[in-house]
């Protein structure tokens, strides 16, 4: 088997979850055996795509006339797409129109979560689609002390200083300003949010938040795999506050790295995800407060044992194995009789 995990404008997704799942499923067949071969190698079986660029769409239909089997991942829902970007409502229904017709001229789709299967069936498509996690490197996100250290004294933070981080680009949907909001009703607390998005891109509602943050959130821009895991092992909460995912891969790296995690209650974290159990949950910014005191003050069991074994349960090499064995299938599809 020949597979091609096609890396057209990687560069422009290479700072998101997308890029990071890129980055994933590379090292996933790697650890698999899986042959990786250029996009124009003849001997090919599949092309597996992960982004909705017009480039993606000609590479597909290259493909097609070649006879060689599309996989797209599907990371892309309208429901994510609203309340990101500027402009991003008006144009929603158009994205959800152009996702639908790239994701149906594949031979199969993935999508990380029930969640998103059900999202994307609902839209109409007939295509078959799998279900399989994103993955994590557990052997890179773990808690280490050394990298607890390092994190506190970049940010010359005190050892008594409790942490609370985020991470994301700055959305609306991200749950940026309801970071904001909490930061401003528990000043005894640092917060971090690591990660970037251009001005340009930004809402003015997001812009006006980060105007007005108080002086304990702090916003160290976009960080590397190595700075963001000395980000997980150097504070004492990670608080994910988005209203919209189809998996969360910092979700996953938190998990890892043995840190207490705080979610939004939204249903893409049903099934997997279980309050009081791996993770503690909220809905109001009024539970998300009180959570967020019990958990740094230890007044709530610590989850992070079970944490960790949900993370090890999405590991690249478990994940890498789910994606080989999807591959097989989709090459032993029939052919999908669709017309260019």
């Amino acid at each position: 088997m020949k597979v091609c995990v096609y890396q057209g404008a990687l560069g422009v997704v290479e700072k998101s979850g997308v890029g990071q799942a890129i980055h994933h499923q590379i090292s996933e067949l790697q650890l698999s055996g899986v042959q990786m071969t250029e996009a124009d190698d003849p001997e090919t079986e599949l092309i597996q795509i992960n982004t909705v660029f017009p480039d993606s769409v000609l590479t597909a239909l290259r493909a097609r006339r070649q006879n060689k089997k599309i996989l797209w991942y599907g990371h892309s829902t309208e429901e994510d797409f609203r309340n990101s970007f500027r402009l991003s409502n008006i144009v929603s229904p158009l994205f959800r129109k152009w996702i639908i017709w790239c994701y149906s001229l594949s031979d199969a789709i993935i999508t990380p979560t029930d969640y998103s299967r059900n999202i994307l069936q609902g839209y109409g498509i007939k295509t078959p689609i799998f279900v399989l996690s994103n993955g994590v490197d557990t052997d890179h996100f773990k808690q280490d002390p050394a990298r607890r250290a390092s994190f506190r004294a970049r940010y010359h933070i005190g050892p008594r200083q409790k942490v609370i981080l985020s991470v994301g680009h700055y959305m609306e949907r991200k749950g940026l300003i309801d970071f904001i909001d909490l930061a401003a009703k528990m000043p005894a607390v640092l917060f971090f949010w690591f990660g970037y998005t251009s001005p340009v891109l930004m809402t003015d509602e997001v812009r006006k938040a980060m105007d007005r943050a108080t002086p304990n959130v702090r916003f160290p821009g976009y960080a590397c795999r190595d700075d963001l895991c000395d980000a997980y092992c150097g504070c004492d909460l990670f608080c994910f506050m988005s209203h919209e995912e189809t998996e969360g891969i910092v979700v996953l790296e938190a998990l890892a790295s043995e840190i207490p995690v705080l979610v939004r209650d939204i249903p893409v974290y049903q099934g997997w995800l279980h309050d009081g159990y791996n993770v503690y949950k909220a809905d109001t910014q009024e539970e998300f407060v009180s959570r967020a005191e019990d958990i740094l003050s230890g007044s709530l069991p610590d989850l992070t044992e079970a944490g960790r074994k949900c993370a090890e349960q999405r590991s690249l090499q478990k994940v890498g194995e789910q994606l080989a064995a999807i591959q097989k299938k989709v090459i032993e599809l029939p052919p999908a009789g669709r017309k260019l």
